[in-house]
């Protein structure tokens, strides 16, 4: 697109974090070719089209840093259920679910970003490659990695961990297929990484295969990391190490790593990891639906880590786990004003960025940069009256202040209506999947307890 957005307060998140009224964003192409006040712009661009986004924020789309869209499967059921999730549910379920099923749930997956304000998906979980060009053809910047492991994770849930080649050999050929059928598409829009599930199911072995696959393709990685106490003391047990040692004896404590969660990291570990460069992916909004600690996170940042913010689990919403993040936060420190709104409004944007190697051209409003961005509706009644703009965003923004939101400088979304997507048929598709999934779990996997309280006639 060549056009000029106009008449907008513009929320740059550039090093100053400059807030420009009255601003106004040219875009050639896919980039950022001047931020400045509307009056500079359209000086410097009079043959331009204009976007009139008067009554409007712009600000840098989203970058959501862990998630699973097609665990949106999920949604409405373990967040109310007791017992371990992760190998619970969130593991068989990926298995029994056909590829038409895992697309139509990742379709909405990639609906509910977009109506969020969210631009970029770093998104690690199984079976990938029979889903990606649905996430793809949302018209999102993507991140995908099969997340892989040879501990036969399908056994663990009866407290069983034991390593099995040929199972881990499966996942690194999926993860291969993916590398190779989806990396750099979409004139480099969908990138691969590669991923580790966790420390407490990939053997030495299976580390080193993963990081030399990483090196090869000259991509980067992502693991879970200290993720529950189970995965802590099954490391401990085979390994006598914690998670984030572990993972350093085997080359995944690194710049080019990116951690969700560390829940039960300890001290030691966070300075560990923060010597080693390694980024974090914080899912607090996911945690606190289930009641798990909160991650040392004032440990972290002064350590001088990286911090960016996902959603993890059963929601794209970013704007939910910015308010949810801030204020779970607060409560676990006994109170106070720390993290601030720009704090964590910085670490849903320009952290995001650096989290995937990518602060030289994402998360913030500046010329050179992708045109990824997002406009809000300064005159929704939640966003009024307004002192300071980042903390209504951070403290009450919900998918309904989203106007518009931009990949590369194309509409996805634009004055509230979707452009890429049938909308209603995502979400009927996405529905019959989900049901289809469900009846076939509890026939494939008689041990675990089914899905309750179905409403009916949905």
């Amino acid at each position: 697109m060549d056009a000029i957005i106009s008449n907008a307060l513009v929320i740059t998140q550039d090093a100053e974090r400059r807030i420009i009224p009255d601003g106004a964003v040219a875009i050639l192409g896919d980039s950022i070719a001047q931020v400045g006040t509307t009056g500079e712009v359209r000086a410097a661009h009079p043959t331009l089209a204009t976007v009139d986004a008067r009554g409007k924020a712009v600000l840098p789309g989203f970058v959501n840093a862990h998630t699973h869209n097609v665990l949106l499967v999920l949604r409405g059921t373990v967040e109310d259920m007791t017992g371990g999730a992760v190998y619970g549910y969130m593991s068989p379920i990926t298995f029994a679910m056909e590829p038409e099923e895992r697309s139509a749930i990742a379709a909405l997956g990639c609906l509910e970003a977009i109506r969020s304000g969210t631009t970029t998906l770093v998104d690690p979980l199984r079976h990938v490659a029979t889903y990606a060009q649905a996430m793809a053809d949302s018209g999102l910047r993507l991140y995908l990695s099969e997340s892989c492991a040879d501990a036969r994770t399908l056994e663990i849930r009866h407290g069983t961990y034991e390593y099995d080649r040929a199972w881990g050999e499966a996942f690194l050929d999926r993860a291969r297929a993916l590398l190779e059928g989806f990396h750099g598409n979409d004139n480099g829009r969908v990138q691969c990484m590669v991923a580790a599930h966790a420390a407490d199911n990939c053997s030495p072995w299976m580390l080193d295969e993963l990081r030399e696959l990483a090196e090869r393709h000259g991509v980067r990685r992502t693991v879970h990391l200290a993720q529950s106490q189970a995965e802590v003391d099954q490391v401990q047990a085979a390994h006598g190490r914690t998670p984030a040692q572990y993972l350093d004896d085997h080359g995944w404590a690194a710049p080019d790593v990116l951690g969700a969660h560390w829940s039960f990291c300890t001290p030691e570990d966070v300075d560990l990891l923060a010597s080693r460069g390694t980024h974090m992916a914080h899912c607090p909004h996911s945690g606190s639906r289930r009641g798990t600690p909160r991650s040392p996170v004032t440990k972290i940042r002064e350590a001088g880590v990286n911090i960016s913010l996902g959603t993890d689990n059963m929601s794209e919403d970013m704007l939910a786990a910015l308010h949810s993040g801030i204020s779970a936060h607060r409560a676990n420190l006994g109170g106070g004003v720390s993290p601030t709104p720009q704090v964590m409004f910085d670490a849903a944007t320009r952290n995001g960025a650096a989290a995937i190697g990518r602060e030289h051209d994402l998360g913030s409003i500046e010329a050179g940069k992708k045109a990824d961005l997002a406009l809000i509706n300064l005159n929704h009644p939640s966003m009024r009256p307004i002192s300071s703009i980042v903390s209504n965003i951070v403290h009450y923004g919900h998918p309904g202040i989203v106007d518009s939101v931009m990949v590369d400088g194309r509409f996805l979304m634009q004055g509230g209506t979707i452009l890429g997507m049938d909308e209603e048929a995502v979400v009927a598709e996405a529905q019959r999947a989900v049901d289809a999934v469900w009846a076939r779990f509890g026939q494939q996997f008689p041990d675990i307890a089914p899905r309750v309280g179905v409403t009916p006639g949905v």
